[in-house]
């Protein structure tokens, strides 16, 4: 499904979507829970690509559901996989997570991919715009290209409505608070959710917000 222009949802990912962006360079984000890369792929070629096309693979956190496939998709596609620092110790099982997660985690076993690159502050991969959006968890990234916003867990949708990530899940409430009214400053028309549709944004996060 192409969202806006060069913004593509692997329909085959649902449940965790991967987005894939056509900007400078083909992009994807997140990659889906582990052991299903298949459909990953599945929806690559559906819209015209293999793994060797995409350039780099951004992970927006390092919930088992964005990192499944990050390790076998970064070894067919050669592409530079980037991460969050403040994930790392995470993802490498080097901090313990809390509460549910760490039951996520040891029921989904993940082979732990090789991160090449992390993002460190405010930045730019080729024309995609890295938002710090820490809440969900300690170092969530959302991302921006053109008037959408890739929003990984950030927020979720049901029905045509916008919700913030779900309590059980969120690792401090008053760090999501402050991402969604940064987040919100930003000038977006798509919202694009790891959980739920895509939907167009109105005066939908300001109601998120009040």
């Amino acid at each position: 499904m192409e969202i806006a222009p060069h913004v593509h949802l692997l329909e085959e990912t649902k449940g965790s979507y991967v987005y894939v962006i056509l900007g400078q360079e083909p992009v994807l984000i997140d990659t889906f829970f582990p052991g299903k890369i298949d459909r990953v792929i599945a929806g690559l070629d559906r819209i015209g690509l293999k793994p060797t096309d995409i350039a780099h693979i951004l992970l927006t956190h390092s919930d088992v559901d964005h990192i499944g496939n990050a390790k076998r998709l970064r070894e067919l596609s050669r592409a530079t996989l980037w991460a969050p620092r403040e994930e790392l110790a995470y993802l490498y099982h080097e901090q313990k997570d809390h509460g549910v997660r760490r039951i996520i985690r040891a029921l989904m076993k993940v082979d732990k991919p090789a991160i090449d690159r992390t993002y460190d502050s405010w930045e730019y991969i080729s024309d995609l715009e890295l938002i710090p959006t820490p809440g969900h968890t300690p170092g969530h990234v959302s991302i921006r290209y053109q008037d959408v916003l890739i929003a990984g867990d950030l927020v979720t949708t049901r029905k045509g409505k916008l919700k913030r990530s779900p309590g059980l899940l969120t690792w401090n409430q008053q760090a999501l608070q402050q991402s969604l009214q940064e987040v919100g400053k930003h000038s977006f028309d798509w919202i694009c959710p790891a959980h739920g549709d895509p939907i167009q944004r109105g005066n939908l996060w300001e109601t998120l917000l009040s």
